[in-house]
């Protein structure tokens, strides 16, 4: 993905909870009470951000919002060149970006700059594994909103990364009934109508469905997506055969690699448009970066207190 693609996605609220993100994680640290007792201002690093395993890279162009605003708080100038794009598979060993200037403004971001990247790399490798067990069945991988808190976009940015989609990033981005809602409402039709009465004419409407009686009766309801929640392949398929093929179908819960692809080829008459599975962005392993420093003897527009173009980015 390139650096293009970061931008669009982070736009509007997505850029401003990322950016509120970024200087929470800084405020944490606080100030780096060692790199300013060891190095003077005009001291200047180069480093290197490797992979230490294999891995799918995702938040590489973070790095250069995270100098900047560790540059706001310890003034020093920086430099970054990308080796990588998001997306790239990176085996182990392998360099995803250089950056070099301010030591100080190096070693205090450091921390914050490899646990994005580990994070959302993790997701995107994991994210891959799931999008290629379903290659070549023409169902989409989406993830949920099992993402960690403040960390919606970021988590999601990561899926894109590996190549998932995303379902919804907010509860009224394409609103939802849940057993809850339904429960509460009295049944899934009641609970259609209380939803269509808050909403514009023709807004698209998803209900979670446990068996084939309440996906039948969605369908009926004229609901724009049903998600069968928690069947086994064998009730999928059955349910999916007596469905609208106008109807969207969205698999979830219980789905591993394991058996992911045995729902992706249920049902004989039609097959499901999405599979959803939480655990890309909630159960994901970190990956294993590292940001391996030398001294620099000249590093570029060192002792500036205005950050530098960020390279590549």
């Amino acid at each position: 993905m390139p650096k293009a693609a970061f931008d669009v996605f982070f736009t509007g609220p997505a850029r401003a909870h990322l950016m509120r993100a970024v200087r929470e994680a800084l405020a944490e640290d606080g100030a780096d009470v060692a790199a300013n007792a060891v190095f003077d201002a005009r001291a200047g690093l180069y480093a290197e951000i490797v992979a230490k395993e294999d891995t799918v890279l995702a938040g590489l162009p973070l790095v250069p919002v995270i100098l900047a605003e560790t540059a706001a708080l310890e003034p020093g100038a920086w430099e970054v060149t990308a080796c990588a794009e998001d997306g790239d598979c990176l085996r182990a060993g392998a360099v995803a970006a250089t950056v070099a200037g301010s030591a100080r403004v190096i070693l205090r971001a450091e921390r914050v700059i490899l646990n994005f990247l580990c994070r959302l790399s993790g997701a995107a490798a994991l994210t891959r594994k799931y999008a290629n067990a379903l290659e070549g069945t023409g169902v989409q991988l989406l993830d949920t909103r099992k993402t960690a808190p403040g960390l919606r976009y970021p988590d999601k940015y990561a899926v894109q990364a590996g190549g998932g989609r995303n379902h919804r990033k907010t509860l009224g981005e394409l609103p939802m009934l849940k057993d809850t809602h339904i429960e509460a409402a009295g049944g899934i039709t009641p609970a259609v109508q209380r939803l269509r009465a808050h909403l514009p004419a023709g807004a698209p409407v998803e209900v979670e469905c446990r068996t084939c009686t309440e996906a039948l009766e969605a369908a009926a309801c004229g609901v724009s997506r049903i998600m069968l929640d928690n069947m086994s392949p064998e009730m999928v398929g059955n349910t999916l055969d007596m469905l609208p093929l106008h109807v969207e179908i969205e698999i979830s819960g219980g789905i591993t690699l394991d058996n992911i692809r045995n729902f992706a080829a249920a049902g004989s008459k039609r097959k499901a448009d999405f599979i959803s599975v939480g655990r890309i962005t909630h159960s994901a392993p970190a990956a294993d970066f590292s940001m391996r420093i030398s001294r620099s003897s000249t590093p570029p527009g060192a002792g500036s207190s205005t950050p530098q173009p960020a390279g590549a980015f």
